[in-house]
């Protein structure tokens, strides 16, 4: 066996020195890893296509499903529960039905792969700070549907609601933690999508310009939130010395 390869060896340098390898071998590589990371970019852009979609109808039958419901019964929630309880979610879905109509506008669904969705998140960065002040009140949010939810009338209410949209079997406070989990994923799809574009691709410095903004909005995102529950910490040890006093 290990004369056979030995004679190989001999007989491949043979055909290198004699000219006899074809030189287009190389080429054909190149066009395999190109055809690739084009497949691998379509791939991306479809997933990121996907999960906006998605994305809308969960805000959709948050706002409609639940939301609007709920507004009906004054009997059972205050103007007050509900801001505490969905937060600025309307206007999230506002602007998220913007957002993705300008994705729309640029997604090729015949080659994904040349899709320019980069400028889309730039020309929408201002729009996505509004996450901030949902992020800041979401502990406050799932803290008040616990105590709702130690009463059967408010879990029978929220179940009924959801039964009534057709909504996938998530609680209410899944659906409400969407909106969180999304804006802290935009960076991870951007750092995908950048990692499978061509430097040479129309799309490549915007989608790296977009991967830096979305990071920065949400680095300052939870920096806020970092803030605000250490002050509200402050005020509670400043309450409870005013108490002892």
């Amino acid at each position: 066996l290990w004369v056979n390869q030995e004679d190989g060896v001999e007989e491949g340098t043979s055909d290198v020195q004699n000219g006899h390898l074809d030189p287009s071998a190389d080429c054909l590589c190149l066009g395999r890893t190109v055809q690739n990371r084009d497949q691998m970019r379509a791939n991306v852009i479809n997933e990121i296509m996907s999960t906006e979609r998605h994305y809308i109808k969960h805000l959709k039958d948050i706002c409609e499903g639940y939301l609007k419901q709920c507004r009906k019964r004054r009997d059972m929630f205050s103007d007050e529960q509900l801001k505490i309880i969905f937060g600025n979610i309307e206007d999230i879905y506002r602007f998220q039905m913007g957002f993705v109509r300008d994705l729309e506008k640029q997604y090729n669904n015949e080659d994904p792969h040349l899709s320019e969705i980069g400028p889309c998140f730039l020309e929408h960065q201002d729009g996505f700070w509004i996450y901030s002040e949902y992020c800041n009140n979401h502990l406050d949010a799932c803290m008040e549907l616990s105590k709702l939810m130690k009463d059967s009338r408010y879990q029978h209410f929220f179940e009924a609601c959801r039964l009534l949209q057709q909504m996938i079997d998530i609680a209410i406070d899944g659906f409400l933690l969407t909106p969180v989990q999304k804006i802290c994923k935009y960076p991870l799809q951007l750092a995908e999508l950048l990692k499978y574009t061509a430097q040479d691709h129309s799309d490549y410095r915007y989608v790296a310009a977009a991967l830096a903004v979305m990071r920065n909005v949400t680095l300052q995102i939870n920096e806020r939130k970092r803030r605000l529950e250490n002050i509200d910490k402050i005020a509670q040890w400043q309450a409870s010395v005013l108490d002892w006093e």
